[in-house]
């Protein structure tokens, strides 16, 4: 029984000597190939980690100079040099928006834009900026999500509304949710959907009850029914 024993696992050292073997011979066989592979590699590499150092670090220290020009304006309400720039050294935040649009300050720059078009009534504007915003942050996120969703109430895109009000309640931010389920639920009701708007406002009744929106939500489920 021993003998079988060895006799198995001098079978199985010696399948395992030959495999070993055969890739050895392998490697040898195809030794520049696998040179060239991971030079290739290591250049790919050394090109991601250059173009990081030299082209998106730059670019993005650029957009945040940019944004905070632009911002001296939009904190003292003139939307319309915020958006568009002065003739000094502001040049705004549509255009950064679309010269850095690659880059994490070119897309907040979209939000500043989009909120100055909304404050200066071009809803198809505000929508267009607002809607290339995204952010996981819990705050700004749902805030952005939520005035995309009242710019196109305004411009009469229920549909498209409804969606961003949603969007903005998924957040579960206990002050941005519960109004965005409110105001989805109105738009319900003007688009004549009764059950997805009593759905709406009792969300707010089961899962904010501590909100102004819940305090007289009774009313708007009536409503509904």
């Amino acid at each position: 029984m021993a003998k079988k024993n060895f006799k198995k696992e001098d079978e199985q050292l010696e399948n395992v000597n030959e495999a070993l073997s055969t890739t050895g011979q392998w490697i040898e066989e195809h030794s520049n190939m696998l040179t060239w592979c991971v030079t290739g590699i290591v250049v790919v590499i050394l090109g991601i980690i250059a173009i990081n150092n030299y082209v998106i670090k730059p670019k993005a220290v650029e957009a945040n100079n940019e944004n905070a020009k632009a911002v001296v304006y939009f904190q003292a309400g003139d939307f319309e040099k915020a958006l568009n720039g002065d003739e000094a050294e502001c040049i705004g935040f549509e255009e950064i928006a679309n010269s850095y649009k690659l880059y994490r300050p070119g897309k907040l720059a979209a939000l500043y834009a989009g909120v100055c078009y909304y404050q200066l009534g071009d809803m198809d504007n505000a929508a267009k900026y607002l809607k290339r915003f995204k952010a996981d942050d819990v705050n700004i996120g749902p805030a952005a999500s939520q005035l995309l969703g009242d710019a196109y109430v305004e411009l009469e895109e229920y549909g498209k509304a409804v969606r961003a009000f949603e969007d903005a309640a998924k957040s579960g931010n206990d002050l941005i949710a519960p109004m965005s389920l409110k105001k989805a639920g109105l738009v319900y009701l003007e688009m004549g959907d009764k059950h997805a708007a009593r759905h709406a406002f009792e969300t707010i009744k089961k899962e904010y009850p501590g909100s102004s929106e819940a305090s007289d939500i009774d009313k708007y489920i009536a409503i509904a029914e």
